[in-house]
């Protein structure tokens, strides 16, 4: 039984693996799955603190919990929906700001901020998009700034 299971992959199918993970489809759309993932755990914990719902105390103290944890799962679910969309378009962005530059440096990040920021904020109008790009680019420049101080 040994190594009845076990095959090494051949060159060809090693290059098409990698091709499929090196696209940026694939970087924007594994970058969406892990935003939702870390959203929903922000969103959780976020809504474990805040008390913003009013729980009606006349109600049992089963209706009382069931009421608290479906708030909390709606903001979990809204705050993970929200990380996906902005992971994946910075991911996606950025990927093709890179292929298009073949150039790996801070600009990348903060045009892919600026087209992030831009997109969060476009039901908003010119000035939220401006402010939007603006806002996120030097977040984006800060962050890639300080995750590369040291190179």
């Amino acid at each position: 039984m040994s190594g009845a299971f076990t095959r090494t992959p051949t060159a060809e199918e090693r290059s098409a693996a990698a091709r499929v993970t090196d696209s940026c489809a694939f970087k924007a759309g594994f970058s969406g799955i892990a935003g939702f993932g870390i959203g929903a755990l922000f969103g959780l914990m976020l809504s474990g603190i805040e008390f913003s719902s009013p729980v009606d105390t006349s109600a049992s103290t089963r209706q009382q919990v069931k009421t608290v944890f479906r708030d909390m799962g709606a903001k979990s679910l809204s705050s993970a929906k929200n990380f996906a969309v902005m992971a994946a378009i910075y991911s996606g962005s950025e990927c093709m700001i890179e292929s298009y530059r073949a150039r790996n440096d801070i600009y990348n990040s903060v045009a892919a901020g600026c087209i992030t920021g831009g997109t969060l904020a476009m039901r908003t109008g010119p000035r939220g998009m401006a402010a939007g790009c603006a806002g996120f680019a030097a977040f984006s420049a800060a962050i890639d700034w300080y995750m590369h101080k040291d190179d």
